[in-house]
């Protein structure tokens, strides 16, 4: 792969097809745009399709904080047995059953999968536990542990009901399993359950508008690029001179003189540094404000905790 030297940083919005895995995306990336620099923000399974960020660059620093959005899915929810990978990979763990439910049956499952829970992962998921991949362990033969996290479902909806299928839309938290939801919602329907299509609508600030097609990707896809100011946008933000952006440099820290413009009164958990004509510089964390030592107050600080040039 021949790399440019002025490949891009920022953040390219691929619309995945089915097939290929995350990191098959990731890859065509790199070789379309030249670049070794690239992750995504969040995996999707190679049968699902949907909104994959690729970070490009120096915005590869950022990516634990482009994944903390919610999420929005489409799904198909198959009626009738379960598998063991909750999907349509899996193999059927017993045969179908007749799909039978009251009416209210439905309406309960959904209310009884929404707000925040604990949700058991799949057998087949990339967690990793004592530093090795379930779906590692579970392709061995072995037994795997049950792992739990806590999420939070948002919203989930049925679209349509017909015979044994479900068509939902999901809204919810990093880290949920939609396959884990189809798999609880066939144990409340007293049916089993397994996922059969998936597609990622939304991926935290990142939706299909902005989305190129993930095949055929080629040097064109550079255009599309979100520049690394358009990263983040919901932090709020300071500027900086030349002085403050040679500090930047340095690793110093910035302080109220240092800024320009937007220093905070109350301090936010992290801000964006910008430069004078709006770039992203760093990311900065306050420190000591409302802070006294021998009842004096202590000069307030934005420490740069990621600083993306230099």
């Amino acid at each position: 792969m021949a790399l440019d030297v002025d490949a891009p940083h920022g953040v390219l919005v691929v619309d995945k097809p089915a097939g290929p895995t995350s990191h098959d995306i990731v890859n065509r990336v790199r070789v379309a745009l030249g670049t070794r620099r690239a992750g995504h923000t969040g995996t999707l399974d190679p049968f699902a399709t949907g909104v994959l960020a690729v970070c490009l660059g120096k915005a590869t620093r950022l990516v634990r904080f482009l994944t903390q959005g919610d999420k929005v899915y489409r799904a198909t929810v198959r009626l009738g047995f379960a598998t063991t990978t909750d999907d349509l990979m899996g193999e059927p763990l017993g045969a179908p059953r007749l799909v039978s439910y009251p009416p209210d049956a439905l309406a309960d499952a959904v209310r009884g999968l929404t707000g925040t829970f604990d949700q058991v992962a799949p057998s087949f998921s990339a967690k990793r536990v004592e530093g090795r991949r379930l779906y590692e362990r579970a392709r061995e033969g072995e037994a795997v542990p049950r792992t739990v996290a806590r999420v939070t479902v948002h919203a989930l909806e049925v679209l349509s009901a017909e015979e044994d299928c479900l068509e939902v839309e999901v809204v919810c938290s990093p880290g949920t399993y939609v396959r884990a939801l189809a798999r609880d919602l066939g144990e409340a329907l007293g049916s089993g359950a397994h996922l059969t299509a998936l597609r990622r609508l939304r991926s935290g600030a990142f939706g299909l508008e902005q989305a190129v097609p993930g095949d055929g990707l080629s040097g064109s896809a550079r255009g599309r690029v979100l520049p690394l100011s358009a990263l983040l946008t919901d932090f709020p933000e300071v500027r900086v001179g030349s002085e403050g952006r040679n500090a930047l440099r340095h690793g110093r820290d910035l302080n109220r003189r240092l800024i320009l413009s937007g220093f905070p009164e109350s301090p936010p958990a992290r801000l964006r540094v910008l430069d004078e004509e709006g770039g992203l510089l760093a990311l900065a964390v306050p420190r000591g404000f409302g802070v006294e030592v021998g009842g004096l107050p202590v000069e307030p600080i934005l420490h740069p905790d990621v600083v993306l040039f230099g």
